[in-house]
This record gives C-alpha cells, structure tokens and sequence, in this order.
C-alpha cells in the first residue's frame, strides 16, 4: 500500500504552531490566516489517524503522537532546506575561525562541523578550544572571527554575546561512590576564573559545607576522570552526567547550583560567517 506523502508546507505550520503554542502567533511566523492553518492541522491528523493538539482557551498543547510527530517534522524542514539550499543557494566560499570552550567542543561541534561541511563544503572551519577569556582575546587580537564562551567566567562582561544556550548546573559523582559522604567534601573543578567553580564554591560557602578543592582541571574530562575514580564530586552541566556517574541530588544535602549559559560572540562578519553562527544556534536548539 503507498502511503501518503506529507506536505512541507503543512509540516512548517505545524512546528510553527508547536513552538509558538498557539495558531495566532503561528499564522504570523507562516503568512497564513489562523483559519487557514487550523485546515491544515486538521488534513494532517485525518492523514495521520491522530490527534495531535490539545486546544485550550488560550493555547494549544501537543499530544503524546504530536510530541513524536515534532522530532520528525524538524528533521524533515532540516533537510528539505539543506536540499533546496545545495542546489539554489550560491555556493559560500572562504574561511571561518571558531573558539570553542573545551565542553562545548565535545558536546556540539561535532555535530555543527558535520553539518556544515555537507551543506558548504568551500568553507573552510578552523577551530580552537581554550578557556573563554582567552578565546575573547583572540577574538579581540582578531585572531577569530567568532567564539563560543561560557557566559559569567571571570574577566568577560556579563551581557557579552548572544545567549545561545542555557541548562542547569548539577552536582556529579559517581554513582553509588563515597566521595560525596566525605567532608571535607573532595571536589575536582576548574582553575581560577570558571564560572561553574565560582558558583560551586559559593553556594558551599553559603549552605556550610566544609570542602577540599581536591582536583583542578582545565578540562571537563580531567574533571570527569576524578568523578569516575570516586575521588571527588564536581559542578557539571546536566546533559554531560551520563553512567556511570549520576546527578547527586537533594538527598545528599548539596546547594542547588541554578543555570549556567553559553554565549556566542562575534567579530568578523559575511555570508560565511552568517552561515555557520545560524547553524550553532539550530544546533543548540536541537540540543536542548
């Protein structure tokens, strides 16, 4: 039996209605009356056999099948635009120097650098990891045209950048390890001037909780490496605590360390550059 085919048109109201929560502010993002899309909406469930709002007085809600139906549907326009683009798009040429925070490397770069090579495969990436006040400098010296830093690090304005992504900072350890019952409590963190290493101390030193700064890393897997040995407990953001460590939560007694940010500042600008910032930025959305 042939299957129907979704329409791409219909797919990008869709997202727009998921992500505003409402077919009002979708109408305007699409350039369609809200009546317009609420026929859309209602072809593509009769497509799908599912219902894929909830509508409320004042917003729409997605159900179980339209949360599904989300993930595909972005990697559908993800992919139409990369198609489209190949064959419409001028093809960018050039060089574009990136600064990477040394967890940001190996969480999203990969990913962005992937990507970016299939849809300009003319643009040459460079990328270099360091610690986000030196990345600013370089920016500055005009050694990088872009970097990513993790906002609140010492030495770096509080509103530098545009915030691209934010996430909770938790407490890791290994899981079922003793190097949380210790006190003075063993901690591995960065050196001086890292933001998650300010936060970490001081909501220690206000809750009054006795530590030793056991380990010192620049790098998050130096950092890791102690959590995984139970030698000590670390500041960590939650999507990298993965098993065998685990988030040490409120039964420990440990302070709630909020949110940390990551920013993307700019220096030099082009097509080449416009490029790659937006597909960092889409990376971090998808991320989330």
């Amino acid at each position: 039996m042939d299957l129907p085919l979704l329409d791409i048109d219909v797919i990008r109201s869709f997202v727009a209605i998921a992500e505003s929560g409402g077919f009002s502010r979708a109408a305007v993002t699409v350039h369609r009356t809200p009546s317009a899309l609420s026929m859309q909406i209602k072809r593509l469930e009769e497509m799908l056999d599912q219902p894929l709002f909830i509508r409320e007085a004042r917003q729409v809600r997605l159900t179980p099948q339209g949360e599904a139906l989300l993930g595909y549907a972005r990697r559908l326009l993800k992919l139409n635009e990369e198609t489209v683009g190949h064959f419409l798009k001028p093809a960018l040429t050039g060089q574009v120097r990136l600064g990477s925070p040394d967890d940001v490397g190996t969480r999203i770069l990969p990913r962005v650098l992937a990507r970016f090579a299939r849809t300009h495969p003319a643009v040459q990436v460079d990328v270099l990891a360091g610690r986000s006040v030196d990345l600013v400098q370089r920016l500055n010296d005009g050694d990088l045209d872009m970097t990513l830093v993790t906002a609140g690090n010492d030495g770096l304005e509080p509103t530098l950048g545009e915030v691209v992504h934010s996430e909770p900072l938790v407490w890791a350890g290994r899981d079922g390890g003793l190097a949380v019952q210790r006190r003075p409590l063993p901690l591995s963190l960065a050196n001086q001037g890292c933001a998650w290493r300010r936060v970490a101390l001081a909501a220690l030193d206000h809750a009054g909780i006795d530590y030793r700064i056991a380990y010192s890393s620049e790098h998050c897997a130096g950092q890791e490496a102690a959590m995984l040995a139970d030698l000590a407990v670390a500041p960590f953001p939650r999507s990298l605590v993965k098993p065998p460590l685990r988030r040490l939560d409120n039964e420990t007694g440990l302070p709630e360390l909020g949110h940390y940010q990551i920013a993307l500042v700019r220096g030099a600008a082009g097509p080449a550059h416009d490029a790659l910032a937006e597909q960092v930025k889409a990376a971090f959305r998808d991320y989330r």
